[in-house]
C-alpha cells in the first residue's frame, strides 16, 4: 500500500483535525498506533506543523467523514494520475559540487580502514566510479600525494547507517568464502551499535604482568641479615673518631 507524503505532518493535522481513530491513521500513514497516540499526547512531533492530505490531493473529505462514522474503515492514498510511472531513480548517488572535492580523501579513508568493501560497495557509498577507486587502491591518482582519509560518514557524503550495512555485507560474504579474519579486522567490520555495546575487556599492563609474590625462606635468613642498610651506607663516621685517628 502507497504511503502519503509527509506522513508524520499528515497524521499530525488527522489528528488535530478528524475524530478518527489511531489505528485508522496509523494504517493510511505507515506509523505505529502508539506512535499516533503520542502524537495526540504531545510526546511524539512536537513542533511539527500539520500536513492537509485533503488540500495536497491525497485524501478526499468524502473519506475522512466515512473514516469517522465507521472506526474500520480503511483510509486509501487518492490516485494521483501524475504519479504514475514515478520511480526511485537508479545510479550513482548525487554528490554536491561542494563536497566532491573530498570525495577522493573519503575514498582513501575507505580503502585505508574497510579493505574489505568492493569497490561496487565505495561506489555507491560515496557516489564514484571504479576507476576512481582503482587508481587510489593503487596509488596512480594524480592527486595522491596530497590526499588526507576522512571518514566519509562525517563529510555527508553517506550515513552511518549506510556504512555499517555495507560492512555487515563484507563481513557475511567473507565469512561465507571461509576466509580468516584476523582481530583487527574483526574490530572492523562491527558496526558502530555492536561495538559501542561491547563491555570493556580487563587487561594487565604488560610491565606488571607475570610477577609474583615472594617470602623469604629458612635458609634466606643469612642472606637478609648480610643486606646493607641504606641508611647506614650513607652515614659518614663521626668527627670524635677522626680525631683519634690523628697522630
Amino acid at each position: 500500500m502507497s504511503k502519503p507524503i509527509m506522513a508524520k505532518a499528515t497524521a499530525v493535522w488527522l489528528v488535530d483535525n478528524t475524530t478518527i481513530t489511531f489505528k485508522q491513521i496509523a494504517d493510511f500513514t505507515g506509523m505505529h498506533e502508539l506512535e499516533v497516540q503520542g502524537i495526540a499526547d504531545g510526546d511524539v512531533a512536537a513542533g511539527v506543523k500539520g500536513f492537509d492530505p485533503v488540500t495536497n490531493n491525497q485524501l478526499t473529505q468524502d473519506d475522512i467523514d466515512k473514516a469517522e462514522a465507521d472506526p474500520l474503515f480503511r483510509l486509501k492514498l487518492k490516485f494521483n494520475p501524475a504519479a504514475v510511472g514515478e520511480e526511485k531513480r537508479r545510479g550513482p548517488r548525487y554528490t554536491p559540487l561542494s563536497k566532491r572535492q573530498d570525495r577522493p580523501n573519503s575514498i582513501l579513508w575507505l580503502v585505508k580502514f574497510h579493505p574489505e568493501l568492493t569497490d561496487g560497495q565505495i561506489s555507491k557509498l560515496v557516489g564514484t566510479t571504479k576507476p576512481t577507486i582503482q587508481s587510489i587502491r593503487e596509488r596512480t591518482h594524480w592527486n595522491i600525494a596530497s590526499m588526507q582519509p576522512i571518514d566519509p560518514v562525517a563529510l555527508g557524503l553517506c550515513k552511518q547507517s549506510e556504512l555499517d550495512a555495507a560492512v555487515q555485507k563484507a563481513a557475511a560474504k567473507k565469512a561465507a568464502e571461509g576466509q580468516a579474519m584476523t582481530d583487527d579486522e574483526r574490530r572492523k567490520l562491527l558496526s558502530t551499535e555492536q561495538s559501542l555495546g561491547m563491555e570493556t575487556e580487563p587487561r594487565i599492563p604488560t610491565a606488571i604482568e607475570g610477577l609474583e609474590t615472594f617470602s623469604l625462606s629458612d635458609d634466606d635468613d643469612d642472606k637478609e641479615d648480610n643486606l646493607v642498610d641504606a641508611d647506614s651506607f650513607f652515614n659518614l663516621p663521626d668527627d670524635d673518631e677522626d680525631d683519634d685517628e690523628q697522630p
